[in-house]
């Protein structure tokens, strides 16, 4: 029968439409329950910002199609990544970039500073570039732009901690379609950043320093002769004095780099071409890497936690 026949007039017709009438009731709560399915089938953060009208339905597809990789199936279920990768498809990439080339890129920064002192200051360099890898993952975390999933606070809040928790995780970040942050709100996103990451800089150079110490008493009792040549690198000054650097010089590079360079300049420069916009990404993060190494050589030796090793007369 055709849905345009009218109700009939006589038994048959009643009975026939009455028919009609219960086989189509079921369609519409059909398409209710696959659209409820489907949204249960997302995490619940996401699922409650769908609700919220908090974000759009780009991010959903995007989500959709990260779920068709096995290793990022298993980061979306972590909520810092998902919220990175939801609002960069890349950020593995990128992450993958700055600790791959880490090591490589901070050791020629140390060898350029350094040069013909290289080998005698070698256990500095060995404590700089171990700071180096266990920091450069954070340096790359934190401040990167999120789609924010993060619940409300409760109500008894304090009017600090409701400040920070609206603020965004990269203080140039473009805010999605009905959010926008203000200018107090993006320097709010540079404080909380440089909070977390003089946390990071310092633990990572307890990390580094203490490693770097352990090696050069392990030298010192194989060769007597480095006794008095090689000196323990300070601690807890060298560890501080990272943290700072970290909180302000790291804190704005990978900021602008994040938030500017890539999301503002060349994202929608290269959207299409990801081959090349990998491409770079990996060579401004490359550059940014190496300048970094090389303005902590500078700063390290101007707050006096590294000295220069002079030539022997």
């Amino acid at each position: 029968m055709g849905e345009g026949n009218p109700v009939g007039v006589g038994s048959r017709g009643a009975a026939s439409s009455s028919a009609q009438l219960n086989l189509q009731a079921p369609a519409r709560p059909r398409g209710t329950e696959a659209a409820s399915a489907k949204r249960t089938s997302l995490p619940s953060d996401l699922a409650a910002a769908v609700e919220g009208g908090r974000v759009t339905g780009e991010i959903v597809r995007r989500f959709n199609e990260l779920e068709g990789s096995a290793l990022f199936r298993w980061l979306l279920q972590f909520r810092g990544f998902r919220e990175r990768l939801l609002a960069d498809d890349l950020f593995l990439a990128k992450l993958a970039m700055e600790c791959g080339v880490g090591v490589i890129a901070k050791t020629a920064a140390e060898y350029e500073k350094r040069r013909e002192n290289f080998l005698k200051e070698i256990d500095i360099v060995v404590a700089d570039v171990v700071m180096a890898i266990v920091a450069d993952f954070m340096l790359v975390y934190l401040p990167a732009p999120t789609v924010s999933l993060q619940p409300p606070l409760a109500r008894n809040a304090g009017a600090i901690a409701n400040f920070f928790h609206n603020c965004p995780d990269n203080a140039f970040q473009i805010a999605l379609a009905g959010r926008s942050y203000s200018l107090l709100q993006r320097l709010g996103a540079i404080v909380r950043n440089g909070t977390k990451l003089f946390a990071v800089g310092t633990s990572a150079s307890l990390i580094g320093t203490g490693v770097t110490n352990a090696l050069i008493k392990a030298r010192k009792a194989v060769d007597k002769d480095l006794v008095d040549e090689v000196e323990d690198i300070p601690v807890v000054s060298t560890s501080v004095a990272y943290g700072v650097y970290m909180a302000i010089s790291s804190n704005l590079r990978y900021q602008i780099l994040a938030g500017v360079i890539e999301q503002r300049m060349l994202e929608p420069l290269l959207h299409n071409h990801k081959i090349l916009l990998s491409a770079m990404c990996f060579a401004v993060r490359s550059g940014n890497t190496f300048l970094g190494s090389l303005l902590w050589v500078d700063y390290a030796r101007w707050v006096g936690v590294q000295k220069v090793q002079e030539e022997a007369a």
